[in-house]
Order: C-alpha cells, then sequence, then structure tokens
C-alpha cells in the first residue's frame, strides 16, 4: 500500500473472538487492512491510506454494535496528517472540553486535545477533513470557533510527532512520585513510555518516606496522648510500645500502597519497566543492565538520598538515617540527632513519644531559620516542654563509638561539651542521586551538590533531557514532585503549543509535628527582604475556640499581608491540623484574597480553619473581645 498509516483504535464492547471477527468486517467495509482486533486489550490496529476517514470507520463499528473510543496513529509515511490549533471560545470547564472533542471527533479529526483554560484545541486531522462540518459542530455544541492555525508536528500533543524509530518516546529514569506523574502524562497522550529502576518501584515518598514515618508518627501521637491526655474524667494509660509489630504494620501499608498506587499502575498506564542501573552512553542513548535504549526523549527523575555531612569519625560509627530509623524494632533510651530541620523534628518527637530521651544539634544559631521569629520561639519551646534537649549553634569536632554509646564532641557557645547517646540520628538533608548516571557523556550540566541543572521549562543543557522532582534540589516535597513530572513529560513531549513554566510561587509546607507546623508564601523578614511594605498580625492558639475545646492551645496562627491593598502574602502556623489549614491559606495567596475577603467569608465554627479568619479580623480589632463566632 502506498503511502500507508498505521492506527489504533481503542474499543469497548468487545467480549470474545467473535465481536473481534465483527471488528474486522466493519473496519475493512471502510478501507482499512491488515486488521487486527483484539477484544482483551480493546483495540484494533489496522492501516489505511490517504482516503481513509475516521468518521467512517467509527460510524461502521458503531453500527457493528461497538464503542468506538480513541483513534491514535502508530506509525505514519511521508505523508503526515495535519496538525492544527484551533482557537475556541466559551469553553468554561472539564464537560466543555469533552463535548469539543466529541465534535471534532465526530467532524473525522484523528486526535484532538482541548485546554478550556487557554481556549484551544490541538487537533491532527486527515487530508480530506472537513474544517466546514468541523465548525458547525462546534457551534451546534455551543461553542464558537475561530481561526486555526497549522502547527509543525514537532510542537503538537498528538501522538502522531513521537519518533516512528525510536524504541520509547520517553523514557524515565527513576519511579518516584515525579517520575510516574511524567510517566502517566506521556501515556495520557499515547505516548510509548518506559520507567528505569535498579530498586524498589515507588520512589522515597511511599517506600522510605512519607507513608512510612507519617504512619509511626500517627501511632507515637495516640501514645503520647494516652500518657497526657488532658480531658478530666478520662483515664487512659499506654503501656511501651510494641516497636516490632508497629514496624510490622507500618511495612504492611507501605507494600499495599506501593502496589495500589505504583505498580498496579504500570499495567493500566501500559508503562514498560526496565530494571536495572540507568546511566547515558551519549547524549541520546541511555543503557540499563546490559541493553541499551534509545528514545526520543528523557527525564532523570531519580530522587534524592539522606546527606551525610562530612563530620570526623562518622563513617565509622553505626549511624541511622531517617530510612534505617523508621525500621528501628527496639527503642533507644538515648536518641542524638544531628539536625534540626523537619526531618530531625519528626523523627525526634516520634522517639520522644516512645519514651526515649533525645537531643536535637543544630549548626545554626536559630531552629528552624525559614520562619518568622515568633514561629520559631513557639517551636523550640514546644520542643523543650515535651523534654526534647535542643543544642543551636554548634561546631562538630568529631564522632566516636565508646562502649556501647556514641559520643558526639561539639564546640558550643565556646565550650567543649560532649553528648553521648544509645543511638544517633543523621537528619542532615538530602543530596540528589545522579553519581551513576554518567551525566557528563549526555551533555547535561549539574551543581555542585549533584544537582541537575534546569531551566524553567525542566530542560537540561541536553535538548533531549528534562529532570523533575528532588534531583533538581527545588522543594523536597512529593506534591512538588508530582507537580514537576508532569510538566517535564510535557515539555519533552510538546503536549502543548508552548513550553510551560515551571511555577513554584506558591508552595505549602507542613511538619508533622504534634503540634503540627505549616506555612504557605512569604514570611514577614523574606517579605520585607524584598523591599514590600507589609502588615502582619500574630493570633495565639487560644483564640481559637477548637484548640481550646480540645486543651491543645500550643500554637499561633501569623500572616503577612501587604500594606497598601491587604492582599494576603503569606500564613504561618503551628497547631493541630496545621497541614489541612494550610491548603484554604494556599489559596488565598495564589489567588490574591485581601484581609478583607477572609474577614468578610463565612467560616465554620469550632474548627481550626476559623483560625485564618480570626487572624484576619484581629488587623483592625481585639478577637478576645467577641463572642463566639461573632466575627
Amino acid at each position: 500500500m502506498n503511502q500507508s498509516t498505521k492506527y489504533r483504535m481503542r474499543i469497548e464492547g468487545m467480549t470474545c473472538s467473535d465481536c473481534e471477527h465483527h471488528v474486522r468486517q466493519a473496519l475493512s467495509s471502510v478501507g482499512a487492512v491488515d486488521v487486527e482486533a483484539s477484544f482483551k486489550r480493546n483495540e484494533a490496529i489496522f492501516q489505511a491510506d490517504r482516503t481513509f476517514s475516521a468518521k467512517e470507520a467509527r460510524e461502521a463499528v458503531i453500527r457493528a454494535g461497538y464503542q468506538p473510543l480513541d483513534l491514535h496513529i502508530l506509525a505514519e509515511s511521508a505523508s503526515e496528517p495535519a496538525i492544527y490549533t484551533l482557537e475556541i471560545q466559551g469553553m468554561t470547564c472539564t464537560s466543555c472540553e469533552h463535548h469539543v472533542i466529541e465534535a471534532l471527533k465526530t467532524a473525522g479529526a484523528l486526535d484532538v486535545q482541548a485546554d478550556f483554560q487557554r481556549g484551544l484545541a490541538t487537533i491532527v486531522v486527515p487530508e480530506n477533513f472537513s474544517w466546514d462540518t468541523a465548525r458547525d459542530l462546534i457551534i451546534q455544541a455551543g461553542y464558537q470557533p475561530s481561526k486555526a492555525v497549522r502547527k509543525a508536528p514537532a510542537a503538537s500533543g498528538s501522538l502522531t510527532h513521537f519518533s516512528s524509530r525510536k524504541e520509547y518516546d520517553l523514557l524515565i529514569i527513576g519511579s518516584g512520585s515525579a517520575a510516574f506523574a511524567a510517566a502517566i502524562e506521556a501515556a495520557r497522550a499515547k505516548a510509548r513510555v518506559a520507567m528505569a529502576e535498579r530498586g524498589v518501584i515507588g520512589g522515597t515518598c511511599v517506600n522510605v518516606g512519607c507513608v512510612p514515618s507519617k504512619a509511626l508518627l500517627r501511632a507515637s501521637d495516640l501514645h503520647h496522648w494516652a500518657q497526657s491526655n488532658p480531658v478530666r474524667g478520662l483515664h487512659t494509660k499506654a503501656e511501651a510500645p510494641d516497636l516490632e509489630t508497629l514496624v510490622e504494620e507500618k511495612d504492611g501499608l507501605v507494600a499495599r500502597l506501593r502496589k495500589v498506587k505504583y505498580e498496579d499502575l504500570m499495567a493500566e498506564y501500559d508503562i514498560d519497566l526496565l530494571t536495572g542501573e540507568a546511566r547515558f552512553v551519549d547524549n541520546k542513548r541511555v543503557q540499563v543492565g546490559e541493553r541499551i535504549w534509545e528514545a526520543g526523549h528523557y527525564v532523570i527523575a531519580t530522587g534524592s538520598a539522606p546527606r551525610i555531612p562530612h563530620i570526623s569519625g562518622l563513617e565509622s560509627v553505626d549511624y541511622l538515617t531517617s530510612t534505617s530509623a523508621l525500621s528501628l524494632t527496639k527503642r533507644p533510651d538515648h536518641l542524638v540527632v544531628i539536625g534540626s530541620g523537619y526531618i530531625g523534628l519528626e523523627l525526634g518527637q516520634l522517639f520522644r513519644h516512645w519514651g526515649s530521651e533525645v537531643t536535637l544539634i543544630q549548626r545554626g544559631t536559630e531552629i528552624m531559620p525559614f520562619f518568622d521569629s515568633e514561629v520559631r520561639k513557639v517551636i523550640r519551646r514546644m520542643l523543650e516542654e515535651a523534654g526534647i534537649e535542643v543544642i543551636t549553634g554548634a561546631s562538630y569536632q568529631h564522632v566516636e563509638a565508646v562502649g556501647g554509646e556514641k559520643a558526639v564532641y561539639l564546640q558550643n557557645q565556646g565550650t567543649q561539651r560532649v553528648v553521648t547517646g544509645d543511638a544517633l540520628l543523621v537528619a542532615a538533608g538530602r543530596i540528589p542521586n545522579t553519581s551513576s548516571l554518567n551525566l557528563q557523556a549526555a551533555g547535561v550540566a549539574w551543581g555542585s551538590q549533584g544537582e541537575i541543572a534546569v531551566n524553567e521549562n525542566l530542560g537540561t543543557a541536553n535538548p533531549y533531557v528534562y529532570a523533575a522532582g528532588d534531583v533538581t534540589m527545588g522543594p523536597q516535597f512529593v506534591y512538588v514532585a508530582a507537580y514537576e513530572g508532569k510538566l517535564a513529560a510535557r515539555n519533552a513531549l510538546g503536549l502543548t503549543t508552548a513550553p510551560q513554566p515551571l511555577d513554584l510561587s506558591v508552595v505549602p509546607m507542613v511538619i508533622f509535628t504534634q503540634p503540627a507546623i505549616a506555612s504557605v508564601g512569604l514570611t514577614e523578614q523574606a517579605a520585607r527582604e524584598r523591599g514590600l511594605k507589609v502588615i502582619s498580625t500574630v493570633l495565639p492558639l487560644d483564640a481559637v475556640t477548637r484548640a481550646v475545646v480540645n486543651r491543645e492551645t500550643q500554637g499561633l496562627f501569623k500572616m503577612v499581608a501587604d500594606e497598601g491593598s491587604g492582599r494576603v502574602l503569606g500564613v504561618q502556623i503551628v497547631s493541630e491540623n496545621a497541614g489541612e489549614v494550610i491548603y484554604a491559606a494556599q489559596l488565598a495567596v495564589k489567588f490574591g484574597l485581601t484581609i478583607h475577603d477572609l474577614t468578610d467569608t463565612l467560616a465554620p465554627y469550632l474548627t481550626m480553619a476559623e483560625g485564618l479568619k480570626l487572624a484576619a479580623l484581629t488587623f483592625n480589632q481585639d478577637v478576645s473581645k467577641l463572642s463566639c463566632c461573632a466575627g
């Protein structure tokens, strides 16, 4: 067949080999040849020449009693379908996108992507496509089409521009949150996707990070509450925790989530798993295990690992990291923690709640220096009142094992000091996993800590390679990694009309201590350093009735706003459920809400979220003089 094109049509309703026969007959009747139908895969693969009509093919399948879905090109001849962007007015939601897609597919478009926010549809059309019919159908659907602009295939989001000569359109190195977000985004665009993983699928968060730590933190919070519950008339007690059983339960939860949220999705999205260490051979090829692969584009999403600081003697001591600490089945008597970032705080409090003595050691003079001073003071008081020793301004001399103890030699405030414990946790941040990638061969630049240098579109110095997640040393949160992975896939494959820049201007963060610590936007100090004129207010937690009822009044809400407009610039919270409350604050910061917007909005009473409204009211009045919910 001259100038033929190979297609794949997804079809619902086939249940047996007879159904496959019916579909083959239907497609053959409209000019398709070499038709292969599979009821197990719910698809038909066939070839057709330039006279092929996608509309007629769909109608033939419907007449046969089945439901045609997407039609995509798998390989094309020298004559490629045309790719257009079409401006469409009137779309306001995802349902509108669906209406437009259906209208264009009915008109015979091969592939359609609609974006109501940008008022655009990107479509792939055959040579005999009727624009008049397409416009009429869009108008009938209730929308107004404008001009259509033909694009070069390389800028399209359709499968037609993906390379038919490469084994994969996108090969992702890593299998964590950034990797899966990239893979799913690419798979939804019908790209051929593979993921290279040298270890356990799922990355840090589900295996050794967010999920296991929060599972144990929840258990430790319950244990602590049972020991120290503040409710008179309610008698509780807590025996020594059974860490072996708790770790077993944690591991079971991790395994279940890994299967449901990661492993099962590989088949769901038809993503191939390449097992082995991945390293670049040159700027276009990657070796995984013993085999060399070539893909159209790559996304590096290898994540990060615990950073081990250069302290004399540390390498000879049996220390813990955030990974190994979560598998301890025996409670240490005294846990010494090097570092007091969010990992140090969470794990330090975890073991304190189990009954361990805990000492946090930090080089800097302030704990949590990126918060405003009022917040830092509350955090330190929270830790010290819980019995956690906090040492700041420390200069590490060396570490050694003394009998069954680990000894950390310090200089602190001009004096020598030795801190000893039976367990030593190193929680000094994380570094990117890039040392084995052979980035030099790929022409990919990296920074002083091994982080991959990326531009605003997450592209590297190699136009075929993108990077996302912790490996770039941006904000190290799983939701940031997922956002970056999705964005990297879009930009690598050209799934939008123009590259989409990374926007991390409003990123929330949560530390899962008890009470929790959360923030979003600018601190007062950061805002003033930018030259902004701001006003701020601090609401003590005992002004929030929910906290009073809970008998948990240690904490605060701090709000920072623009002096002129009243626009909310940042919020910091120390309270129970601060992580849930901060999302509302994030919306306020992201969408430019003002103090007045918050004070003029109904806040559910006896919720911690009411603290946001009360904090906003505090700019202009003394909320202690208000009756309950009278704001």
